[in-house]
């Protein structure tokens, strides 16, 4: 049985970058539109999170917006991946506790389910990285690194 784990646990590794490359696009996609309604309304942006008792909303409605963009476009060519993934694991941590955790768990109610997928799967690139297909790999690992 040890040698068979061992045998699959080999063979499941090998799509493991592909994973993580869909994986940071499917996350970036999903930043897109969030990002962009904080964008075009800041005004509105500023006084939601006033609303929520977010210190330095003025300023946080312009800062907010700005990493979630510039984490899309980071985690799309997978680059700095591991330091915006706390920029964003960060934003999504504020959104649980201010936005969402009253509402409950379930996506359906405005939960907190679809903000915690983020939030672990920011984590998971934060500790593993965004794999052989980045610019990440291209400028810092090189062939040295898996």
């Amino acid at each position: 049985m040890r040698e068979f784990y061992a045998e699959l646990s080999v063979l499941l590794s090998y799509p493991r970058n592909i994973v993580l490359l869909l994986s940071r696009l499917a996350v970036a996609y999903g930043f897109i539109q969030p990002a962009t309604m904080k964008l075009h309304d800041i005004d509105g942006t500023a006084h939601f999170f006033e609303s929520l008792g977010i210190p330095f909303a003025g300023v946080f409605a312009y800062v907010v917006p700005t990493l979630e963009t510039v984490g899309v476009a980071l985690l799309i060519l997978g680059l700095f991946t591991r330091i915006i993934s706390l920029f964003l694991a960060a934003i999504m941590v504020v959104a649980i506790f201010t936005v969402h955790l009253p509402n409950g768990f379930s996506v359906v109610n405005n939960g907190f389910e679809i903000p915690l997928y983020y939030l672990i799967f920011s984590l998971i690139f934060a500790g593993f990285g965004a794999g052989k297909y980045s610019m990440d790999h291209l400028l810092f690992e090189g062939d040295d690194h898996e």
